[in-house]
């Protein structure tokens, strides 16, 4: 299927927060109770409409042990957008969003979009981070914000499509050069000669996941 674009996403955030469930209930719609945790990299896909425009979503879930974290790095550079996820229930997961957004700052473009998510918002009873703190935490980083639960599919789909609106808003106010894919966006989908960074190996379909591993 055709795209006027492809977005290229990244998904970070502490070990067990939910950065796969949210990729797979985004793509596949369902929830996977029990997921190994991520060696390295996994990739899923899914097409959206902006305005009457095919997008297409290319995500990389990345690994969340510090043992990985030099693999996640090198993802920063080259994607549009990212999403920042927390576990509300566990408060170390907060705590650490610092490190994780001062590291993909630093190794990332100035134009990528970062969402801050607040995910297994399922769990109220069990919260131990409360929705204004995490509110706050975005309006002080100028990040946007959404609580999600990926079991509910409670915000996933909003998570996801907010971040690509905005993206697509960039490209609009010329914030964002297209014809520079380091940034994170490709235009149409012609066969390039070369793989790029925006075409790493994973599943070919417009809807679906793959995996590549730390090697």
């Amino acid at each position: 299927m055709s795209y006027s674009y492809l977005f290229k996403y990244i998904i970070i955030g502490d070990t067990g927060v939910g950065k796969s469930c949210l990729l797979l209930q985004f793509t596949d719609k369902r929830f996977q109770p029990v997921h190994d945790l991520t060696i390295g990299v996994e990739f899923g896909a899914r097409m959206i409409n902006i305005d009457g425009k095919q997008i297409k979503l290319q995500i990389w879930d990345t690994a969340g042990q510090e043992s990985f974290r030099s693999i996640t790095r090198s993802y920063y550079r080259g994607a549009a957008g990212a999403l920042l996820v927390y576990d509300i229930t566990r408060r170390e997961t907060f705590h650490h969003l610092t490190t994780w957004l001062e590291d993909a700052r630093r190794h990332s473009n100035s134009t990528m979009t970062i969402m801050l998510v607040g995910n297994k918002c399922d769990l109220d009873s069990r919260r131990a981070v409360s929705y204004e703190e995490g509110k706050k935490f975005a309006q002080q980083h100028d990040l946007i914000f959404l609580e999600t639960s990926a079991k509910n599919d409670e915000n996933v789909e909003e998570a996801f499509n907010y971040t690509a609106r905005i993206i697509y808003e960039k490209i609009e106010k010329n914030i964002i050069d297209v014809t520079n894919e380091m940034n994170g966006v490709k235009v149409g989908n012609a066969p390039t000669a070369t793989t790029n960074l925006l075409d790493k190996p994973g599943n070919s379909s417009e809807q679906g996941r793959g995996k590549t591993c730390c090697g």
